[in-house]
């Protein structure tokens, strides 16, 4: 199966549910998804309380702390991870945490991890889990959809949550959890151009793939939304709108490639930088604490927490909730009601956010702070759309 099916499908998918379910949204909390180091075989994560069933609100209907449900002490969870390393204090983390937070919440008997360290281990983890007879195996990231799907097809009995990727026709018995991330990156691109100094802001990505791609392009739109409402002309370097096309180091795990870049686009005047390249985005925050006068936006998790060494250069960070997904999918399992399909996550439902400013809160002028309250609102409703804005005003 090709990616190009599977981001149709993501697309299409994202585009019918929000639309279906735009209303208004106040401003997500600040807790952090995945937060602290990580210890043998099991991640440490702070998970928040929620979860909905898949297809439902993520940040909703979770089961009080304590309180099992039916069946849950028999329940086997297992999570694949993407080649970031489940200690990547981002992506995969956050999924394991919502494995932690489904363990604590509802009483799950048995949770584990396989790390895969590079695309050949995928199709073995999997079989790994399979072999073991998890009764949810999450795979965690856009680059195992494909065996995800061999698995599955060959297996039809077993069920599968995978983040990132959704497959059309649908899989029955695959959950895909994606994220309306551009919601979120569209607010991070307004707060970085309202907060830089020179004029410039930067972004770029690990892998070149659609879910890093999604992220750039909601942060362009938000600096495109900034310029238009402000009357400014603050630069985006690393990403081309209209070529769509930017800067990518290749994988998500050196972190010496994120410096590198990040050290070039310091050098150009950005004095913002998002990076949406999981480890590799830690050598970025280094390059950012190594310089003057330089913020950073983290991704995934509240990163000034997961990350708390890089709190002091830590602007904000654009929160994927991954973790009540993957909580949501393994209660709709317990409880009889999974089935395969898409669950997305955005503003509207607090899938998607952006978090605390910390450090900066006092340096973040209220007049900008009320003005990403009130573009929040606006994407929440549905009065602003995110991809009316990747290449400029619309119209334009």
């Amino acid at each position: 199966m090709g990616t190009t099916r599977a981001l149709a499908a993501l697309v299409a998918a994202t585009a019918l549910i929000v639309g279906a379910c735009q209303g208004g949204a106040g401003r997500p909390g600040g807790g952090s998804p995945a937060a602290g180091g990580a210890g043998a075989g099991s991640p440490a994560a702070n998970s928040p309380a929620g979860g909905g069933p898949a297809g439902g609100s993520p940040a909703g209907g979770g089961a009080a702390a304590g309180t099992p449900l039916p069946g849950a002490a028999d329940f086997k969870a297992c999570e694949v991870s993407d080649t970031g390393g489940i200690d990547d204090k981002g992506f995969n983390q956050n999924a394991y945490a919502g494995l932690e937070g489904a363990k604590a919440e509802f009483g799950i008997g048995e949770i584990k991890f396989l790390e895969s360290t590079s695309e050949a281990d995928y199709n073995r983890n999997i079989q790994t889990f399979i072999n073991e007879k998890c009764d949810l195996i999450v795979t965690v990231g856009f680059l195992l959809g494909d065996a995800t799907e061999a698995a599955a097809k060959a297996n039809p009995k077993q069920k599968f949550a995978i983040v990132d990727f959704a497959y059309d026709p649908v899989i029955p018995n695959v959950a895909g959890i994606v994220f309306a991330i551009d919601e979120a990156t569209m607010l991070g691109g307004y707060l970085a151009a309202g907060m830089s100094k020179t004029g410039k802001v930067a972004t770029f990505g690990g892998i070149d793939i659609p879910p890093v791609r999604t992220f750039m392009e909601g942060f362009a739109a938000g600096v495109n939304y900034y310029n238009k409402q402000k009357g400014k002309n603050v630069q985006l370097l690393g990403w081309d709108p209209k070529k769509k096309s930017g800067s990518f180091t290749g994988d998500f795990q050196d972190t010496a490639k994120g410096r590198q870049v990040t050290e070039g686009f310091i050098q150009e005047g950005a004095d913002v930088v998002m990076a949406v390249a999981g480890p590799v985005g830690l050598g970025a925050a280094a390059a950012v604490q190594d310089a003057e006068g330089v913020m950073f936006i983290g991704v995934d998790v509240d990163q000034a927490i997961s990350a708390p060494e890089y709190r002091d250069v830590m602007l904000s960070s654009i929160l994927k909730r991954i973790d009540n997904g993957v909580k949501g999918a393994i209660r709709s399992a317990l409880e009889g009601r999974f089935k395969g399909g898409v669950q997305v996550n955005t503003l509207k439902n607090e899938g998607v956010g952006l978090a605390p400013y910390h450090e900066f809160e006092n340096d973040v002028p209220q007049e900008l702070d009320a003005e990403i309250d009130a573009l929040r609102q606006a994407i929440a409703s549905g009065q602003v759309k995110p991809a009316d804005w990747y290449e400029g005003a619309p119209g334009q």
